[in-house]
């Protein structure tokens, strides 16, 4: 069987932050409401009703939420890049017989948006679950770690008792990682590749998974 690695997607894979802030500032224009823009863009992780919840009256946001994800298709696609090390942690992956699972909190449309548009190698595409809710999707998926950048991607890795590998690229730095209990944290996707061959003992193509 292919080993599976998951991966998170904003702030692990690409850099969200200008689309989220782009999407929030049409948003706030069509609502009348002023977001703090900066903050909630530095702070990506949390699912769309926690972020907007403070803000915005609870008897409109379902429908505030629904418009979020219509206006993101074109605020938010272009402008986000892949970060660095990306495209070379997905091709390490299969270049070493594995399998890449994109499991992340993202409204699935959307995420498969940002996936063809900057040509992300993704096998399996998991929308709409976060923190300890990706541990059903890794199971299911048979993952063996699952890579991410903020402290409920460490949750994530802990419930589905897969191995957690941190990058600090996002809201959260390494002893924040460290603390929530990753089991590695990474300079950088671009050091991915190495770890994938030391990771686990003979590496990666002899986990059997």
């Amino acid at each position: 069987m292919r080993t599976t690695i998951g991966f998170d997607l904003d702030m692990t894979l690409i850099d969200t932050r200008p689309g989220f802030r782009a999407t929030l500032a049409a948003l706030g224009d069509e609502l009348g409401v002023a977001l703090p823009l900066d903050d909630l863009s530095e702070r990506l992780g949390p699912p769309l009703d926690a972020t907007l919840g403070p803000y915005i009256d609870a008897t409109l946001l379902p429908a505030a939420i629904a418009r979020f994800r219509v206006l993101y298709v074109d605020h938010a696609i272009a402008p986000v890049p892949v970060l660095p090390g990306a495209h070379e942690a997905l091709a390490a992956v299969h270049d070493r017989g594995g399998r890449v699972v994109l499991v992340t909190g993202k409204y699935a449309p959307n995420a498969r948006r940002h996936v063809e548009h900057l040509g992300l190698a993704v096998d399996v595409l998991h929308g709409e679950v976060w923190g300890v809710g990706k541990a059903d999707a890794l199971r299911a998926e048979g993952a063996v770690a699952y890579v991410g950048d903020h402290v409920h991607d460490v949750e994530g890795a802990r419930a589905a008792g897969v191995l957690s590998v941190s990058v600090p690229s996002g809201g959260c730095d390494a002893a924040e990682l460290r603390a929530a209990g990753t089991d590695v944290v990474l300079p950088g996707l671009a050091d991915l590749a190495a770890w994938l061959d030391t990771g686990w003992p003979g590496g990666l193509a002899t986990t059997g998974r």
